[in-house]
């Protein structure tokens, strides 16, 4: 009772109403249209519920992503998607426990529940860029050896990821502009997916409610950075 009572106080009424119907949308579609792929499912509540944290700028976001991106390496190499395995396995997850690190190192003025907002120079954004392209390309051959589905799909969610998880670990309002791009293209590669196996229905309605809630982490991060710095 405590903890419910917490949360109500912690989350705004349409940060409430946004991370309930991104959990009930999950599960209905889930119910009807699977109801066998379970680790899928479960993925897909956490990952829903790791973002409405990662919203407020608080680390156990970035804890759940860290359990998260493990479930979705496995459900997509189950599906040949190498790329998104790789992807999670390789670089989101050891990235998310950099952030984890990083943002419960920089709390905004001692509150550990809201990190610092940080700043990114334009200097460090077309280093990044660089850095980004330079791991895409050593990327897609390592893809195409593994005969990867949909290898330009994934080679391309390659790309909005690692930008996406280094502006996280930078602390930047702007990692959910990458992650909003990363959730189109997933949009897309599990939509395809869809055609032949329709337990990726869970998999996608996460990415559909994945998008609602970055937009919403920008808006509240530019929120965030503009208190901070007053």
């Amino acid at each position: 009772m405590k903890i419910l009572k917490k949360a109500i106080n912690y989350f705004s009424i349409f940060e409430l109403a946004l991370w309930l119907s991104s959990l009930m949308l999950i599960t209905v579609f889930f119910f009807v249209f699977d109801g066998k792929g379970y680790l899928s499912f479960i993925a897909s509540l956490i990952g829903a519920t790791s973002l409405i944290f990662c919203a407020k700028g608080n680390p156990i976001g970035q804890a759940l992503i860290i359990v998260f991106s493990s479930l979705y390496a496995i459900i997509s190499f189950k599906c040949a998607y190498y790329g998104e395995m790789l992807t999670y396995a390789g670089m989101t997850l050891p990235m998310a426990i950099v952030a984890l690190i990083s943002w419960l190192k920089n709390p905004y003025e001692g509150n550990r529940s809201e990190v610092k907002v940080g700043k990114v120079s334009v200097k460090e954004f077309v280093f990044a860029l660089v850095l980004t392209t330079l791991v895409t390309v050593c990327f897609y051959f390592v893809l195409k050896y593994f005969n990867t589905a949909n290898l330009l799909v994934s080679t391309i969610s390659i790309a909005t990821s690692f930008m996406a998880v280094y502006l996280t670990f930078r602390r930047s309002p702007y990692y959910a502009v990458a992650y909003g791009l990363n959730d189109l293209v997933l949009i897309t590669l599990w939509s395809i997916e869809l055609v032949n196996n329709v337990s990726a229905i869970s998999v996608l309605m996460c990415f559909i409610t994945f998008l609602a809630n970055d937009i919403y982490g920008f808006i509240n991060w530019k929120r965030m950075s503009k208190k901070q710095n007053v």
